[in-house]
């Protein structure tokens, strides 16, 4: 299965609105499930967007600004309670131990699993993580305090046989696994038939980058050129530019920019500013720039592989 999806938990700022949440997302990778943030209420919402808690393994941390960490204790206590065995893993900056240890010793002493921390380098662009599904790769961001972007990669697939030419060849079933992966064929008579003759490329392997919180910069063009789907904060808009600078944040229009330079697939915005009641105003900002541009919502899914 090679699934690979986005689920929209919370797209807000700092501020709480009543229509929005604080940042988190969760990315789905062949069911494997993947936190990025955790602002408050991200366990209400997991359960909203139907994903089993069960299969969530690791949690991304980008900053330590509360509205994209306060939500850790209570999304961990729950999933003591509903049963979750083995190993979490927290990635996040050095500190985020120092800071959520003792209290997660004192409410979260009895889960049923163990909260591991792995500590990261906001500054620094390096694999973080990878199995046989996926890589993550931290993207150094401009904020106020140390923070990082994460790339999820999937790893390439096998490569997809070709019936025809497996018959023509009289390529028996034991050999077509090894062949898949990229291995020739020896026929019996010791013919060494191509892979390329019995096997079409794979599916192309997806990329997704991840970008909260950060003012324009144009240092990560290197990191999301090309990704498929990229999320990037959206603030403020036109009207509070000035603002953004001084906050280190970027405005809709800033990261249209990026996402045209990098030559992205699609641009989704967030991290909205409680000043705006109508995000749609950020939305034709940033389409002006990139037209493949949408508005981040909660409980939104943005499907890369079904």
């Amino acid at each position: 299965m090679s699934r690979f999806e986005i689920n929209i938990l919370g797209c807000g700022a700092a501020k709480p609105t009543l229509k929005h949440l604080p940042t988190s997302q969760v990315v789905n990778v062949r069911d494997k499930l993947f936190m990025v943030d955790c602002g408050e209420n991200a366990q209400v919402s997991f359960c909203r967007a139907r994903l089993n808690m069960n299969r969530l393994g690791h949690i991304f941390i980008s900053h330590l600004h509360g509205d994209h960490c306060f939500g850790l204790f209570g999304l961990l206590s729950t999933m003591g309670l509903s049963g979750h065995t083995g190993e979490v893993v927290i990635h996040a900056h050095p500190d985020a131990e120092k800071l959520f240890r003792p209290l997660l010793d004192y409410f979260c002493r009895e889960t049923p699993f163990e909260i591991r921390f792995n500590a990261i380098s906001p500054s620094s662009a390096e694999a973080i993580y990878t199995d046989r599904s996926v890589t993550v790769r931290t993207i150094p961001l401009k904020h106020r305090v140390p923070t990082c972007g994460f790339l999820f990669e999937e790893a390439e697939g096998d490569r997809h046989l070709r019936g025809d030419m497996l018959d023509f060849y009289h390529v028996p079933t034991y050999c077509r696994t090894a062949i898949k992966q990229g291995e020739d064929y020896v026929a019996p008579d010791g013919t060494v038939v191509r892979n390329e003759l019995l096997t079409l490329p794979p599916t192309p392997a997806v990329r997704y980058a991840y970008c909260s919180d950060t003012m324009y910069s144009e240092r990560i063009l290197p990191y999301i050129e090309g990704v498929d789907v990229l999320y990037h904060e959206a603030t403020y808009g036109d009207d509070a530019e000035a603002m953004s600078r001084t906050t280190f944040h970027s405005t809709a229009r800033q990261a249209a920019r990026l996402a045209r330079m990098a030559s992205v697939g699609k641009l989704i915005i967030g991290h909205y500013s409680s000043r705006y009641r109508d995000e749609n105003v950020l939305l034709a900002q940033a389409q002006e720039e990139f037209a493949h541009t949408q508005l981040a919502y909660e409980g939104m899914k943005v499907v890369l592989k079904p």
